[in-house]
């Protein structure tokens, strides 16, 4: 014990000695392990916004979306066709059990004037159940009841960022607009739920499916059926996912009258499955920028192990005395090794902590979101050693190699 206290007292008088030297060691490192705090912890604090925005759209969902077309032998993407009705989304909610709600929806682009204010905005029409399904809340007025729905009424919810553009901070509940040759009166505005990669609804506006089928979007299939978008089915329970999506996809098989063996003309997707999918990407993404800050990493301890060299060149007088005295070559070999070790141990405890200053303001802004958790710390600051014995290893090495007679003629 009394032989390592030795040697951590030789390597503190080593690296207190040289200040500059040893501050500038650790410059290399410090930037490395602060980049890599910085990049990971913007990727996890995207990823963390991300999911939770998905997440915000309801819980337990099942997104029913129309297959693709073919049109002269090109094959058109998901959700071209137009194979799903709102016939289909009263026999799932009639048929289907373990279900909470079911909400079919059509949209369609739309001029919206309103006092001279003229735009173009996506108009959603929907059933009660949407608000449900989406989590929806409302920051003033009502939503579309059950009534209004029934009997096609001319009623519209704005999103908030819609309501503000319109009425520029006026109270809009109340008022009425003009969308394409129809005019609705607002009775609601919605709470502020931000965007995702799915979209939103701060910039919608919502009205009856039964008033966009009547008034602007009235699209049939060949049998007579009521044409819609998208069909967003809430299960009770999460578990109950698999078992849902099954009934669903053997009950609309049934209904579109696909043959045994036919590829299905429409598409299911879980919530679930989507934030697992982002999830996975999003993890990978921060393994990427992480990565790229290591390059800094790397390159201080590039930095490091020539600083080490250097230092021996200084230091070879004293390590032939040292070796004259009885000091091993292991001994040599050991106190340059814990110097550099201790080098890139103290940058890294001070980049992490640049690194999470950074992150904090970054945040502060309120331009993106940071998190720095544990595993980050630990992992940059076990890289940063590790890299100062890797790039150690050579310089202790060829201090400990040293021909003590000279060492000792070294001016």
């Amino acid at each position: 014990m009394k032989k390592w206290f030795g040697t951590l007292a030789t390597v503190w008088l080593g690296l207190t000695t040289h200040k500059l030297r040893s501050f500038l060691t650790m410059l290399g490192i410090i930037i490395g392990v602060a980049a890599v705090i910085i990049l990971m912890s913007i990727g996890r604090g995207t990823q963390a916004t991300i999911v939770s925005r998905i997440q915000s759209l309801g819980s337990n969902l099942l997104f029913i979306s129309p297959g693709g077309t073919t049109q002269g032998g090109v094959r058109f993407g998901p959700g071209t066709a137009t194979t799903l009705t709102l016939e289909d989304a009263q026999a799932i909610a009639g048929e289907v059990p373990n279900i909470a709600s079911v909400a079919p929806s059509n949209s369609s682009s739309l001029q919206i004037v309103v006092a001279g204010q003229n735009t173009r905005s996506q108009v959603s029409g929907i059933t009660p159940e949407y608000q449900q399904a989406y989590n929806l809340q409302l920051s003033e007025g009502d939503f579309i009841s059950d009534y209004q729905y029934q009997r096609a009424m001319k009623v519209a919810v704005l999103g908030p960022n819609v309501a503000n553009t319109l009425f520029s901070g006026d109270d809009p509940v109340g008022q009425t607009i003009r969308m394409g040759n129809i005019v609705v009166q607002v009775i609601g505005v919605l709470q502020s739920k931000g965007q995702s990669f799915m979209g939103g609804t701060d910039d919608s506006i919502l009205v009856p499916l039964t008033t966009l089928q009547q008034t602007v979007a009235q699209s049939l299939t060949s049998s007579g059926e009521h044409v819609v978008r998208s069909i967003v089915v809430q299960v009770d329970d999460q578990q109950h996912a698999a078992g849902v999506t099954s009934e669903i996809t053997a009950l609309l098989h049934e209904r579109h009258r696909l043959a045994a063996g036919a590829d299905n003309d429409f598409t299911i997707t879980s919530l679930q499955d989507i934030i697992n999918t982002i999830s996975q990407a999003m993890s990978s993404m921060t393994l990427l920028l992480g990565a790229i800050a290591a390059i800094a990493l790397l390159v201080g301890g590039i930095g490091v192990m020539n600083i080490m060299l250097v230092s021996v060149l200084e230091r070879t007088r004293e390590i032939g005395i040292r070796k004259a005295l009885g000091a091993r070559n292991r001994d040599i070999w050991t106190q340059f090794l814990i110097e550099a070790a201790f080098l890139t141990l103290a940058g890294g405890i001070i980049g992490v902590a640049v690194g999470w200053v950074v992150s904090y303001f970054i945040s502060s802004m309120g331009q993106m979101t940071t998190m720095v958790s544990s595993d980050i710390v630990i992992l940059a600051v076990s890289v940063s050693v590790g890299i100062g014995l890797f790039f150690g290893f050579y310089p202790a090495w060829n201090a400990s190699r040293l021909n003590p007679i000279e060492a000792l003629r070294s001016e």
